[in-house]
């Protein structure tokens, strides 16, 4: 960056800074934050020039034709449903807020874009339905968040379209309904306030976004809660650094950076400044990096902590492609599977030429949440695809999951990780966590010390981390996952890009049962020193190189109901017992046709920390 480009870069930093805390450090919070707001409506994310640049991109490209005719089909839908109704699922009304957000931004844009009245009819009837609940629920305050969100896009993009009562019933259950009860947050250091997980980033955008709607009628109000939310915010934005990793899992990065992108984007266009946090936030800029490497070549994640293998679409990779000028971040999504929303028509891109043509880098190990991936290939569905993790079990969303991994392979998930439960089993955030099979240690790929779960506050580095042509791996110390363990070192390494070694060092306080766990959707045949998994023609073949006296089993994977089933799912064991010091090694080949041997040396990971040092800190 030049230096002309970083005085730039300060003097909007500093000036950001200066509207939040008022000129000179005085009056109220806030005072000044809005001098620069844009005046009318609609000013919240798309404006008139946003709309002209995606009228041309329909008329221009075919994947933007083809979400537009998706989002109208989708919108036709919604003309023929029912309202939506106030109606909790558990302690919950997310699902309705989330509905609303989806049924207004479609409509309004829709509406916007292509100047059908009956669109906006139908925003306006579900703005005003949401606008008469009783309440948002703000005892969850996501769902109180995300409904104001859904009531400021549109009160802002309808508000031509509303009458000046119906602008007043939407503006009072905004304030009342949505703001107050931020309000209340904020003054009294309430908890999501302070966390440093998603909830921020959602409770915080959904107010703010509902702040800047309804600025010209409540403008003391908004300037406080606006300088209250970008005051919290960056306690969540610091849990990208240093690389843009996620501890939360793949499903909790896309909701959080998704509203951290709403925000923004609502800054940007109400405000004209983002008030200085991407420049602050090295982090955040990097985040779209993450998702590049945790989506396999099937379209599944690493779908560590609650997550769903399932990566689906992410809209905000398309503004992070245009705000942050990373074209591969736009290609990624492009190449997602899964129903475009109107952020992927609103924010389309298609700039990127994809990982092969432009060099990206196969494999990634990703500082702070400590989490590794290994591939042979990209765009190529057969490639072999690794994720591997150390981490910290305090972290929100977490299981007890320290060294575990996931395998596709020849199109095929291999080593799956379960993801979670149900979230509203008895006790799912609270006492009875860590006895839900998906979340304790057994339910996962990875080591298991004496039938006990991990210690829920262990926390494991990766060591070691290098990428060659012929191979790649990644070293985790976990040692301090057991009270038990004196050392417990896991590498994984990818072999010639075409096997998967995974080598276990334990070293025991006193002896104890080890065994070493993979969950498998495959049909497993296990055969002493050798398994033979299957999926219809494709084949894996596990082997153990070391110790020479074990053997695989089979067990099942189904815990008592309520609990997730798992069905289909098979656990293929390892058993250790009784052993105080030992080193296992498994190597996995995924084939078809011919049966490969197994033969490979074994060297100590202490000669793979050598060769691939500690990534930097």
């Amino acid at each position: 960056m030049s230096a002309q480009s970083l005085l730039a870069v300060a003097f909007v930093f500093c000036s950001a800074l200066a509207a939040i805390a008022g000129e000179g450090g005085q009056g109220p919070p806030g005072e000044g934050i809005l001098r620069t707001l844009r005046k009318g409506h609609p000013r919240l994310i798309a404006l008139e020039a946003d709309l002209a640049r995606v009228r041309a991109m329909i008329a221009k490209e075919p994947m933007a034709r083809d979400y537009h005719a998706a989002l109208r089909a989708q919108a036709e839908r919604y003309l023929k449903e029912p309202p939506l109704e106030y109606k909790l699922v558990g302690p919950r009304l997310l699902h309705v807020s989330r509905a609303a957000c989806d049924r207004i931004y479609t409509l309004g844009l829709l509406h916007r874009l292509d100047g059908d009245a009956a669109f906006a009819d139908r925003a306006a009837r579900e703005l005003l339905n949401v606008c008469e609940f009783k309440d948002w629920h703000p005892s969850h305050f996501l769902d109180t968040a995300e409904m104001t969100h859904a009531a400021g896009i549109g009160y802002d993009w309808l508000y031509g379209r509303l009458t000046a009562e119906q602008r007043r019933i939407v503006v009072e259950a905004i304030v009342a309904k949505g703001l107050l009860p931020a309000k209340k947050v904020y003054d009294g250091g309430g908890w999501w306030s302070r966390c440093t997980h998603n909830w921020n980033q959602v409770c915080n955008g959904g107010t703010a976004i509902g702040a800047l709607a309804i600025a010209d009628e409540r403008p003391e109000l908004a300037a406080e809660l606006l300088a209250q939310a970008r005051a919290s915010i960056v306690r969540a934005m610091r849990s990208y650094e240093p690389e843009g990793g996620w501890a939360e899992g793949p499903g909790y990065w896309h909701y959080a950076t998704r509203y951290t992108v709403y925000y923004i984007a609502a800054l940007q266009s109400a405000l004209g400044s983002d008030l200085g946090l991407i420049a602050e936030m090295p982090g955040f800029r990097a985040a779209g990096d993450f998702r590049l490497h945790f989506c396999g070549p099937i379209g599944r994640t690493f779908n560590y902590a609650d997550a769903g293998e399932r990566a689906g679409r992410a809209a905000e990779m398309f503004w992070l492609a245009r705000t942050l000028d990373q074209p591969r971040y736009a290609w990624h999504e492009r190449a997602s599977e899964g129903r475009p929303d109107a952020l992927d028509l609103l924010w389309f891109d298609p700039r990127g030429a994809g990982p092969k043509a432009e060099g990206w880098p196969r494999d990634r190990c990703f500082r702070g949440v400590e989490v590794a991936f290994l591939r042979s290939a990209w765009e190529d569905r057969d490639a072999l695809f690794v994720g591997f993790k150390g981490g910290d079990n305090r972290a929100n969303h977490s299981h007890l999951d320290l060294g575990t991994f996931v395998l596709d392979a020849l199109g095929v998930r291999w080593a799956l990780d379960l993801g979670g439960d149900d979230y509203n089993l008895p006790g799912y955030f609270g006492g009875k966590r860590w006895t839900y099979y998906r979340l304790r240690t057994e339910g996962h790929n990875t080591l298991t010390i004496g039938g006990e779960n991990q210690r829920p506050e262990a926390k494991a580095a990766l060591i070691a981390f290098a990428s060659s042509d012929p191979r790649a791996f990644a070293v985790a110390d976990l040692s301090a996952a057991f009270p038990q363990m004196a050392r417990w070192w896991r590498g994984i390494a990818l072999l010639d890009r075409r096997e998967v070694l995974v080598q276990d060092e334990v070293e025991l306080k006193a002896p104890a049962e080890v065994v070493w766990t993979m969950h498998t959707p495959a049909s497993v045949r296990a055969e002493g020193v050798t398994a033979t998994l299957k999926v219809g023609e494709n084949c894996l073949r596990a082997a153990i190189l070391e110790p020479k006296e074990a053997k695989f089993e089979t067990a099942s994977a189904t815990p008592p109901k309520p609990q997730a089933q798992n069905l289909g799912v098979t656990r293929l064991l390892v058993r250790l017992p009784g052993v105080k010091e030992a080193r296992l090694v498994v190597l996995l080949t995924p084939y078809r046709g011919a049966v490969p041997t197994a033969s490979r040396s074994v060297a100590p990971l202490k000669d793979w920390v050598a060769a691939g040092p500690a990534p930097a800190r």
